[in-house]
């Protein structure tokens, strides 16, 4: 047989013994197969004239059209501490969630400072050469020639001289005019980008210099670099970048569920795997109003402080985000039965009395989740064999709606007596399996004798397991009268497995009795 054969096989066989654990504990729950509460299992007393419709148990979780009904349940202590049920209370207490996302280190941007000149000219000697080269405010980044700056140089310096030439004028009408030059002189060499002190050099050495030296206006490392030897520059020619990695910037990817809980100032810390046991601790500084069309995500940016430049730009990080909830209903998380699009507890009212409570969830801490809608405080919650009391549950949900309804008798008449009938059920190929099959169904009265004139019904019902993805089944089949107690008919069973079986029996559109039992089909899922 090839791989998949063996993995289709293994698969059926879980299945099977699944169902086959869940038949298991409904019947030592019972101690019997499926049977009314005084009637063995091959004889089933008959019953009086029933409402029209089956009652809902006071306190069931009204179940959707496309989901299975619960019902209340009541268990012996034997049997709970049999498959093992366990209690906890349900009660407030201050939460917090940990919120964990992936994130990567980014440079903050408002921490980069760029070189540019405002003048044009050739860079001559640059000092500066390598990108991600460290360089402190200050240093000496490259020297530049510019005609434009030499000129201006230049004026100064006559503009000095012609100070000095006019200032024995009587009037100080001379004086006035070459001091305004100077002073012009000086704020072009001051829009040009020269300090002060450039200034004040070029003034007492009385020389223009042909290169002047640029340096770097803050701490960090290069980024960009784009000043080369002999390069032609602008004012619009961005030379170099240079980022301050004193701080960085994490960008944590959020889910767009996750993210209204969220707001600048909470708290966050990233854990790196290049540095085990060793965690960062920042704030969210914004969070960015775009959600990932293909993610459904929604980038948090968070501040952190950087010494020794530890998160470098690009790397992968983890980020955690306590988020506060403050005072929540609580239980734990495994007190929750996901089924289908319900989230089910089932409480414990004491002596085996179980109920099942359809509940409205928050958010999923570390061990317990947050209660919104369906339980009160002190009450108490199964926490483990919640599959097995669910099965039990839907059963008997469903025995109850499988339960034919009797019409009361017209009026001026008096109901029939109940009568004792014996239901016998027997199925070809026996047992039977998935697709079609032949009913067989034997009354016998009080008396021995076979009853006749009767209308039969047999209807399969196979409850809906969510952990396993499967709804629930229906099939139903009208057995024909054959003479002498005998009745046959057929059924179309559409999976193997373990069914729930209800045999109905009715005359005038009174019940006279029912069997309820469970077959074990073959074939797979």
């Amino acid at each position: 047989m090839k791989t998949r054969t063996y993995q289709f096989a293994l698969g059926s066989a879980i299945i099977i013994c699944i169902l086959l654990a869940t038949a298991l504990a409904y019947v030592l729950l019972h101690g019997k197969l499926l049977v009314p509460q005084t009637a063995s299992e091959d004889t089933v007393v008959a019953r009086g004239p029933q409402s029209s419709a089956p009652a809902m148990p006071s306190g069931a979780a009204a179940p959707s059209a496309a989901e299975p009904a619960l019902t209340p349940i009541q268990l012996s202590p034997q049997r709970l501490q049999q498959i093992g049920v366990t209690t906890a209370s349900v009660g407030f207490k201050n939460v917090t969630q940990d919120l964990r996302a992936p994130g990567s280190v980014d440079i903050d941007e408002q921490t980069l400072s760029y070189v540019q000149t405002r003048f044009t000219g050739w860079i001559q000697n640059v000092s500066a050469n390598a990108t991600y080269q460290y360089v402190r405010k200050g240093q000496r980044l490259f020297t530049v020639y510019s005609p434009d700056l030499v000129s201006s140089e230049q004026e100064l310096l006559l503009a000095k001289q012609n100070q000095k030439a006019f200032s024995l004028d009587m009037h100080g009408t001379a004086s006035r005019e070459s001091g305004w030059l100077l002073q012009a002189a000086e704020q072009r060499l001051q829009q040009f980008g020269l300090s002060a002190q450039e200034i004040a050099d070029v003034e007492q050495s009385g020389k223009a210099p042909h290169e002047i030296t640029v340096y770097s206006p803050a701490s960090g490392y290069i980024t960009e670099r784009n000043a080369l030897p002999n390069a032609y520059v602008q004012p619009d020619t961005k030379l170099y970048t240079i980022a301050d990695l004193s701080t960085v910037w994490v960008y944590a990817n959020v889910s767009q569920g996750d993210v209204g809980r969220l707001k600048p100032g909470d708290p966050g810390q990233v854990t790196v795997d290049a540095y085990p046991g060793r965690t960062f601790n920042g704030r969210i500084d914004q969070i960015l109003p775009q959600v990932d069309m293909a993610t459904r995500t929604v980038r948090v940016r968070l501040v952190f402080r950087n010494p020794g430049v530890a998160l470098k730009p690009g790397m992968y990080v983890n980020v955690d985000i306590s988020i506060p909830l403050g005072r929540q209903l609580v239980i734990p998380a495994s007190a929750v039965l996901q089924a289908g699009t319900r989230a089910i507890a089932f409480v414990d009212h004491g002596n085996g009395n179980l109920e099942p409570r359809t509940i409205e969830t928050g958010p999923q801490l570390d061990d317990s989740v947050v209660v919104l809608k369906g339980l009160q405080a002190d009450e108490n919650v199964v926490t483990s064999a919640n599959f097995l009391v669910d099965s039990e549950s839907q059963l008997q949900a469903a025995f109850g709606a499988f339960a034919a309804p009797t019409q009361p008798p017209a009026a001026g008449t008096s109901a029939t007596p109940a009568q004792q009938v014996q239901i016998d059920l027997t199925t070809e190929p026996s047992p039977p399996r998935k697709g079609a099959n032949t009913v067989r169904v034997k009354l016998t009265g009080a008396d021995g004798k076979p009853v006749m004139g009767v209308q039969a019904t047999v209807n399969f019902f196979m409850p809906a397991m969510p952990a396993m993805g499967m709804a629930a089944s229906h099939a139903s089949a009208t057995v024909a009268d054959k003479g002498n107690g005998f009745y046959e008919g057929s059924v179309q069973l559409d999976s193997g497995g373990t069914w729930s079986v209800t045999v109905t029996v009715q005359r005038g559109g009174q019940t006279l009795a029912t069997r309820q039992l469970s077959v074990s089909a073959a074939g797979g899922m």
